[in-house]
Order: C-alpha cells, then structure tokens, then sequence
C-alpha cells in the first residue's frame, strides 16, 4: 500500500511540473520593514534568475504577527522556508522536531570554515538547523548636534552616562528614546545592564535557568535600571508606542538617545545625515568584561515542508558570500560569511570595531531563555518600567516563571 501511495504523490508532483513547468517554493518572511524589504525582494529576483525552474511565493508579514503565526504553521501546514532567528528562538522548534537538520548544507557550503562566529548559535547536538543571513550591532544611536550644543561628549562610564542624561533632562530633552508597546524594546535594556553589572556568564546561567530572579545580583541589575526610570530619563508614555513611533522622538529633537539595533540606522531622515552618532552602552564595573548583544537573524526549513529540494537550493543561495554581501548592503547590517563584505558605513564600521573587541556576544533575552520566562521576562520589565515601585514583587513572580519553566 506505501509503494503505491509514494507512485501516487511522484505522479502527482509530475503533474504538477507539466502543467507549471515549474517547482513552486514557499517562503514566509518577516522582512517587512522597507529597506529588508526592498533587499529580499531582489534576493528572490536573483534566485529566481539563477533557478528558472523555481517559482517562489514569498509571503511577507509583519514581525508581531509572524511570532505567533509561525508556531500555528510549522506543526500544521508549513511553507517551505521560514525566516527566524537563532538562539533559544531557533532551538525551541528545534527540541519539538519542527526544523530540518540541515547540516548538509553547512558540510556543501564549508559554512564551518566560513561562518566561524555562526556555527555555535546554529548548532544543536552536534547538528546545523538552519542558516543565517545577517547579524548587527546593538548601542546607544544619539544626536551628535544636540551632543554638540550642550557641550556633552559620549559617556565611557555609568557615572558619565547619568550625567548626560540630568544634562538633557534639564534642558527639557527626553534623555532616551524607547517604545515598549512590543516588549522586547525594555529586554535590550535588561541584557545590557545586567551583562554590565554581572558580566556574561552570568548572563547566559540567567538565561539557561540556572540562576533566581530574586539573586540578590539581578536585583542590583534592576537598581540601576530604577536610577534612569526613577530620574524620569525615559520618553514619557512609553507603553504606548512601537519601536517605530518612538523614532520620531529622537528625529525632531525631542528626544536624543536610543539603545537598539542597527537595523534602526537605515530609518535615519537624510536631513539628520552627519548628526547621527553611535556610542558602546557604558562601563558600569571596570571589572566586567564588556560584552554585546549581536542578534543573528536566520532561516529554516520546515520538518513538514513539501518542497525541500529547492529549499535546500534557497540556504545554499542564502548562504553565499556575495549573497550575503547583497542583502547586507541594503540592511546596513554584517554578513556572518567571513568572505562577504559589510557595507563601508559608519555605524557599521563602529559596530565591527566594537564586536571585534567584544568580550563575548549574547543573541538577546528574548533569543536565549525559554520562550515561556521570556514572555513573562518582558512583561515584567514593560511593567517595572512603568511602575518601578513593584520592583521586588516583579523580581519573586518572575522567580515563579523560572521554577515553573525550568522546573
């Protein structure tokens, strides 16, 4: 009964390909914001041209909704290529058998010798589950004429960064940019100061489960954190925008900082071009090493997709050098590839010098703990922000997820 049920689907497939002349490849992206938007759309154009044979159905979302629509597919009906992230994110489907191992596309495309930095955060017992295309920076972007006007040079130092802050604070400037609508705004500021104050071991025991919430050392995280909530240095009303509403703060002069990703950097207006600057979150204990958050965005094949083969086809592609060159041209981001070149800009020139030297890298909280503790992470940071009083209660509750999730 299998023989003939494996002749039917064969015989269906040709069907499919004499009336098509063509395989059909499925691709569901994130990608939606303009400038990923525009270098995918010539990625394709270029698989295409290289693979006549292949139609690709790229289906773009926006990322809110993919995170929660991409679990829905993957163990229903799948497309045949996921974009996704690395990290816990990736190794969560992975433990479930939602993502195809596809180490034979690392041992094709020697990706271990070319994707040195990569092959950890992609690999799981011993196996690579999928490719990644970019990774970048995170720092503080500010307003270098704003800087320039009140005589404030960019802070080394924890001591100095607060000074800044009181400095724009008195001269009716919102200190720091953020919006936390989407949590995962208020956890890049839980990662630096806490890989500040603790240090990355720490960090990442923190995000394995390995370590309370209520350690008297994340609390002294969250102490430094109520200094900037409690001196009212964050845009007001916060909770109410996106990362994308609260740009607009920083552009018009309202505001003068923002710690994000360099993602950020191709939103910039071309009348702030030479007014835009980028410094290293500061030192907060000479004696920590000074560790980054480099998130390495990805892409996978479904364990249920129909069309494999070409899949297969699509992360070689991906994978290239020049590919990689392309589509990190127009994201203003680095290419994991070694032999890829990162695009000659300032932000990104300051963000290779400064992962270079970088103590070590985490993925992101939202990327290295469970993505149970992380939802709940998030929500207690979005809330400690607001209501900084909550502190402890927040801390114990949060210390409740970890014992649950981690058991």
């Amino acid at each position: 009964m299998k023989k003939i049920q494996s002749l039917l689907v064969g015989a269906m497939a040709l069907t499919a390909v004499t009336i098509t002349n063509a395989g059909t490849l499925v691709i569901n992206s994130d990608q939606a914001d303009p400038a990923p938007k525009k270098a995918f759309a010539e990625i394709v154009q270029k698989f295409e041209g290289e693979n006549p044979d292949i139609t690709v159905k790229y289906n773009l979302y926006d990322k809110e909704g993919y995170k929660t629509a991409i679990r829905n597919w993957l163990s229903t009906s799948p497309p045949d290529v996921v974009f996704w992230y690395a990290g816990n994110r990736m190794k969560a489907f992975v433990d479930r058998g939602l993502f195809e191992d596809v180490s034979d596309v690392w041992k094709k495309e020697d990706l271990k010798a070319n994707m040195p930095s990569a092959t950890p955060a992609m690999t799981i017992n011993g196996k690579q589950w999928g490719v990644p295309y970019t990774y970048y920076q995170w720092g503080i972007y500010y307003r270098k004429d704003i800087f320039d006007k009140l005589g404030l040079s960019e802070p080394k130092t924890w001591d100095e960064f607060l000074a800044v802050n009181a400095k724009l604070k008195a001269n009716d400037i919102a200190p720091i940019a953020i919006g936390t609508k989407y949590l995962w705004t208020a956890a890049g500021w839980f990662d630096y100061l806490n890989m500040r104050t603790n240090g990355l071991d720490f960090h990442i025991d923190l995000m394995d489960g390995k370590i309370p919430y209520t350690d008297p050392r994340v609390r002294k995280t969250f102490e430094h954190w109520k200094v900037l909530v409690d001196n009212g240095y964050f845009l007001e009303n916060h909770a109410s925008y996106s990362w994308q509403e609260a740009q607009p703060f920083l552009y018009n002069g309202k505001a003068a900082m923002y710690l994000i990703g360099n993602f950020i950097a191709p939103n910039f207006p071309k009348e702030l071009d030479g007014k835009m600057g980028f410094f290293q979150f500061p030192q907060i204990d000479p004696a920590i090493g000074m560790a980054e958050d480099a998130p390495m965005d990805t892409i996978h094949i479904p364990a249920k997709a129909a069309n494999k083969k070409d899949a297969r086809k699509f992360l070689e592609f991906m994978a290239r050098a020049d590919n990689q060159t392309l589509v990190n041209a127009a994201l203003l981001q680095i290419p994991p590839h070694k032999k890829a070149h990162a695009p000659d800009n300032f932000f990104l020139n300051k963000g290779v010098k400064m992962l270079n030297n970088a103590s070590g890298t985490a993925q992101f909280y939202d990327r290295d703990t469970d993505p149970s503790m992380a939802q709940e992470g998030m929500k207690g940071f979005q809330e400690f922000m607001v209501k900084p009083e909550r502190m402890d209660a927040i801390l114990k509750r949060l210390e409740g997820v970890r014992k649950r999730v981690f058991k």
